[in-house]
């Protein structure tokens, strides 16, 4: 696939990723198999289908990009639920359609976080606010109810040592180009299908790292017992699940929904993953960075 790409094809990869991730179990996540959180699937559906267009614009800016899903999904849920969703494909589909510039996803997404400014950092920040991420809280610098005095790369910075999300925008998406691509190929050579290659490549990132959502709602210890958890299960779903597994893995989601244990953010490195993957990062995940 070569860059730039058009408006409809990252349209259709940011639409085509999120149902995917929507199709899979996904332990503590709203999918296809259960509902959860007060939410149910036909809300992700239709804030994925109001943000895409917005998402996928390339008149607009890493920022506005973001501003204009969050407000869109919002208008169309009455609920917050996919701005992980949007902070992490702005910058990549930005990356995509980017004009100036060659090489491969990595590298052109390398250039957009470098030229992030304070317009994109005021734009989030009102997104951020908009949503109104359970747990969120406030800081001394950075905060997103405040003016930014940084640019949108600069926050992120900020905020890195305790967001995963955040990290991405300083590590260049680490955690999908170094670990959620190959994670991605690895369960599909294993799976019997596509969407339990899903359930395992969430499993994964469940197993690898603590969920911000969760540490920012109930703290870090209950983020790595979760992850503990998602270890103790391997074998049910390393390298993939299999029929025989499948109950275990319904049942934590059962638990981790029983104890209002949400790792949204661990669903947002899903979709992300999947859809780097549609825009060709696969090919960048193998090659040194």
């Amino acid at each position: 696939m070569g860059f730039p790409l058009d408006r409809a094809t990252i349209e259709t990869a940011f639409l085509a990723a999120c149902r995917a991730e929507l199709s899979a179990l996904k332990p503590g996540n709203v999918h296809i198999h259960a509902a959860g959180h007060g939410m149910e699937i036909d809300h992700f559906e239709r804030a994925a289908g109001a943000a895409a267009p917005f998402i996928a614009d390339p008149t607009r800016g890493v920022g506005a990009r973001i501003l204009g899903a969050v407000e869109a999904s919002v208008a169309a849920t009455g609920l917050n639920t996919n701005l992980g969703i949007v902070l992490l494909a702005a910058p990549l589909a930005a990356a995509a359609d980017a004009r100036e510039g060659d090489g491969d996803l990595r590298a052109r997404l390398k250039r957009v976080l470098a030229a992030l400014d304070r317009d994109d950092a005021d734009q989030a920040f009102r997104a951020i606010v908009i949503a109104n991420p359970g747990g969120l809280g406030t800081v001394k610098d950075g905060d997103v109810a405040a003016p930014p005095t940084v640019t949108l790369r600069e926050a992120m910075a900020l905020a890195a040592d305790r967001d995963r999300i955040a990290r991405a925008y300083v590590t260049d998406y680490d955690d999908v180009f170094a670990f959620g691509l190959p994670a991605l190929e690895a369960a599909r050579r294993a799976a019997a299908s596509e969407t339990l290659a899903v359930t395992a490549l969430h499993m994964g990132l469940l197993a690898s790292f603590p969920d911000s959502h969760i540490v920012r709602k109930y703290g870090a210890a209950a983020a790595d017992a979760v992850r503990q958890e998602a270890i103790g299960l391997s074998p049910a779903w390393n390298p993939a699940p299999r029929p025989e597994t499948w109950p275990a893995l319904m049942a934590l989601d059962a638990s981790l929904k029983a104890r209002e244990l949400n790792p949204g953010t661990t669903a947002d490195f899903v979709v992300t993953t999947l859809f780097a993957d549609r825009l060709g990062g696969s090919a960048a995940a193998r090659e040194p960075s």
